[in-house]
């Protein structure tokens, strides 16, 4: 299975937070699925850092490669196909990033692991 995290299930494992569910947990730790992390999440993650909205460990550079590579996750980059969904993606979500995954899980054919309930009222698989 290839999933999507979003950028507060990223941060919430890596952090071993109780806040991801089981169900994303099991995911994660089975070595046969392919997880990736969207750039976008990636520049969330180091934008937030940026403004003292999130305290890492480390740069954000160093912080998300390390948690990446440890993990045997990896990054997903932003093509063109997924810029153009997202600008044609209803105003559900009003949070850029956000509407980034949606595109993206359109466009790849991905479920996103997320806990946020917005990102399911589009035409994308959600686990949770």
């Amino acid at each position: 299975m290839k999933a999507l995290l979003d950028a507060h299930a990223f941060i919430w494992w890596v952090l071993d937070m109780p806040n991801l569910s089981s169900r994303c947990r099991a995911i994660l730790l089975d070595g046969d699925n392919d997880v990736v992390l969207s750039v976008a999440s990636s520049y969330e993650i180091a934008y937030k850092a940026g403004q003292g909205r999130l305290t890492l460990p480390d740069s954000p550079a160093e912080y998300i490669r390390g948690r990446l590579a440890a993990n045997g996750f990896t990054s997903l980059p932003v093509e063109l196909s997924h810029a153009l969904r997202a600008a044609t993606l209803p105003r559900i979500h009003g949070d850029p990033f956000d509407r980034m995954l949606v595109a993206q899980a359109q466009v790849e054919g991905i479920p996103i692991l997320t806990a946020d309930p917005a990102i399911s009222r589009y035409d994308v698989e959600t686990i949770w």
